[in-house]
């Protein structure tokens, strides 16, 4: 970064300008950030692209019934047999259903299960677009109190969409405060214990929670007027995106800053050098997640397409706060904020004898074993990718606990043959309509649930599945109803509901996968190469996060299997623990590699590489443990889908940090020397030789020293 740039962000009157600025922003648009948790969008249909066919048929489904309408499935079970007076309750419970506020049509049953232990009453609701699922637990309590009342010893659920919608509603219910609160009380504690100042930590966390809140800002305003979809996911996200990702390039600017203090008297000089050193590198590093982020465009499903874009703003955001008000802070308290261990003018640089320092030199004796030793370790965790099963998640495996929608799940499928509570629904043209509920009868075996509905031209089948509506029963079911109703020709037939969605939902994922992975790692790529000026040194560096991510993933997926028993994984788990561990991961190559990069211009490669990772193995160590914790706090989220990201991807980014960072590259470096700048004009600045593996005991201390 430019001089002038450093010295009006730290100037001696610009700093207190700076500093209103933000100050003014977080606290002038904090009640929008506060109606961000309100604007979020979590159907299961605005998650799809217009394209597919599920969406096809939910846009046609408003000429028969209402399309935002969704069955809460009440069940009721007596293992050892339903009474007379049993059923009679049931019956009476239809009266106070009926009353329900938003019940759209009419309340079906109760149907008796043919085993005699089990009943079931469908009740369909409307649910209001704008609220989505956060008015399902109130109905749903609503439901279950009033079946509770006269059950007369009988077990009482409320499952079907409904149910399982205020379940997940009641996991993310508290995201915003609990998630917030849980990810700033883990960042306090780590910086405490790095900074081992009282202080120092509330200025990071202050300008972390002030990009936030810009953030949360603007999202909204995109979210209301632009048309940006926000659900739970890229919301949970976007909070500890924030928090983890500014909280590390805090640590990185303050530990150049401290580095300054104790060259220059005036902390304005040594705050203008510590920006014009460490900014590029900071910069460079948001702008890779930035891109990485934006990768996600290209996806076809609409919620992690638009994740793309929250998660970009929250950086962009972070990344500016970071750069502007972190800096004009730290300037205005002076040295004191960083007692009772203040970098006093001329003390010694502790870096230089540090632990990352002892490290290096370890590793300089004999580079090449070790990095063939930590990259065979690296390829032996990535064989736990054998057990990924990242082929969705049923009911009974969404939810960390066992949640009540899940037990009526379980109680239906063991005591019903099919789920008619939640159809898939077929639509077809209306002259079409007595061969497609022929060719379903006969060559799927579905059973229609009553005669084909007929609006002008169109009409509307409803196909009863077998089992969990979220299984691969149910999905090979929608495959089989779609490749005959395709068949029928001249039919135009589409096919929606819950299973044809998730279905989509998880053919969409696989998409996406193919595509952004390989986008994903050729942005990177490039923006090394410019950066490094470089090519060797891009292509070592980006296949060390491939080794990384695919560590991280299979030993993820050995925990899942034996430690959490864990059912499988959420389809899109592989892309976003690719995405967020490559775009952070080349955060701390780029911290490593920019800093190798400097002092090999005087020192040479190998000198360089051991003077980097003295001076920012700590810090990127620091760095990662904050990232790490950040998302570790998904797991504070009683989903399985939220405790997966956030368990790989605090795993691949300890991995990452400790290991791959610090070890590997840093052996890479020596081993390879100045050609890894290869064609840039680095790769021909005289070099000093590896230090030789047959050296004798006493050479090879001397190497030490």
């Amino acid at each position: 970064m430019s001089h002038s740039y450093a010295h009006i962000v730290c100037g001696r009157r610009s700093k207190w300008v700076v500093a209103a600025l933000w100050l003014v922003l977080a606290f002038g648009l904090s009640t929008l950030a506060g109606k961000l948790a309100d604007a979020q969008d979590n159907q299961a249909s605005s998650w799809l692209p217009a394209s597919a066919e599920s969406t096809k048929a939910f846009d046609q489904l408003g000429a028969f019934i209402d399309k935002d309408s969704m069955p809460a499935l009440v069940v009721y079970e007596r293992p050892s047999g339903l009474t007379p007076a049993d059923l009679s309750a049931a019956k009476a419970d239809l009266a106070a259903f009926g009353q329900t506020k938003g019940l759209v049509g009419k309340v079906v049953g109760p149907i008796p299960s043919s085993d005699g232990k089990a009943l079931q009453t469908v009740v369909p609701m409307h649910i209001d677009p704008k609220s989505g699922w956060n008015d399902l637990p109130d109905i749903v309590k609503g439901l279950k109190s009033t079946a509770t009342e006269g059950s007369n010893g009988m077990s009482v659920h409320v499952g079907g969409p409904v149910g399982f919608g205020a379940d997940q509603a009641t996991a993310f219910g508290s995201l915003d405060k609990t998630l917030l609160l849980a990810t700033l009380g883990v960042v306090v504690l780590i910086l405490l214990l790095t900074y081992r100042s009282p202080v120092l930590w509330v200025l990071p966390i202050v300008c972390a929670g002030a990009a936030l809140t810009v953030a949360q800002a603007v999202i909204y305003l995109l979210a209301e007027h632009a048309g940006l979809t926000v659900n739970g996911q890229s919301y949970g996200i976007l909070t500890v995106l924030v928090i983890g990702a500014g909280t590390d390039y805090a640590l990185l600017l303050v530990a150049r800053y401290r580095e300054e203090l104790r060259k220059h008297e005036d902390r304005h000089e040594a705050m203008a050098l510590a920006l014009h050193r460490s900014g590029p590198a900071i910069l460079a590093s948001g702008s890779t997640v930035i891109l990485g982020m934006l990768c996600l465009l290209v996806a076809e499903m609409n919620s992690t397409k638009s994740l793309g874009p929250v998660a970009a703003l929250g950086v962009v955001f972070s990344l500016a706060s970071m750069l502007t008000f972190l800096p004009a802070l730290l300037v205005i308290v002076g040295r004191w904020i960083f007692w009772p261990r203040r970098p006093d003018f001329g003390s010694a640089e502790p870096t230089e004898s540090g632990l990352w320092a002892k490290v290096g030199n370890f590793i300089k004796v004999r580079p090449r074993p070790v990095w063939v030793v930590t990259g065979a370790a690296l390829l032996l965790c990535a064989l736990g990718l054998v057990k990924l099963n990242a082929n969705g998640l049923a009911t009974d495996e969404t939810f960390v606990n066992t949640e009540d929608s899940v037990v009526a799940s379980q109680v239906l499928e063991q005591h019903y043959t099919t789920n008619a509570g939640d159809p898939v629904y077929v639509l077809v043209n209306a002259d079409k309509a007595t061969a497609a509920v022929s060719a379903l009868r006969s060559d799927v075996g579905v059973q229609t649930l009553g005669p084909p509905q007929v609006r002008g031209d169109r009409a509307l089948i409803q196909a009863a599945v077998s089992g969990d509506a979220y299984s691969q029963k149910a999905f090979d079911t929608v495959h089989d109803i779609r490749r005959v109703v395709h068949g029928i020709e001249g039919s135009d037939a589409v096919v929606g509901g819950s299973s044809a969605t998730t279905l989509d939902i998880h053919d969409a994922s696989a998409h996406d996968n193919r595509v952004i992975i390989p986008l994903t790692l050729l942005v990177v790529m490039i923006v090394l190469a410019g950066l490094l000026r470089a090519i060797v040194a891009p292509i070592v560096l980006i296949a060390t996060v491939v080794l990384s991510f695919a560590a991280a993933l299979g030993l993820s997926s050995l925990v899942f299997h034996y430690v959490f028993g864990f059912g499988g994984t959420d389809q899109s788990l592989p892309l976003f623990v690719f995405v967020f561990l490559v775009a952070l991961g080349i955060d701390y190559n780029i911290f490593l590699m920019t800093r190798v990069r400097e002092e090999a211009q005087q020192h040479g490669t190998r000198r360089g590489a051991l003077v980097g990772l003295a001076a920012t193995g700590g810090v990127i160590t620091s760095a990662g443990i904050v990232l790490a914790a950040t998302f570790a706090v998904l797991g504070t989220i009683p989903v399985v889908a939220f405790a997966e990201i956030g368990f790989a991807v605090a795993l691949g980014v300890l991995l990452d940090t400790i290991v791959v960072r610090a070890v590997l590259v840093t052996a890479l470096n020596l081993d390879i020397g100045n050609k890894i700048w290869w064609p840039g004009r680095l790769s021909t600045v005289p070099d000093e030789a590896p230090v030789a593996e047959h050296l004798a005991p006493a050479a090879v201390a001397r190497a030490h020293e």
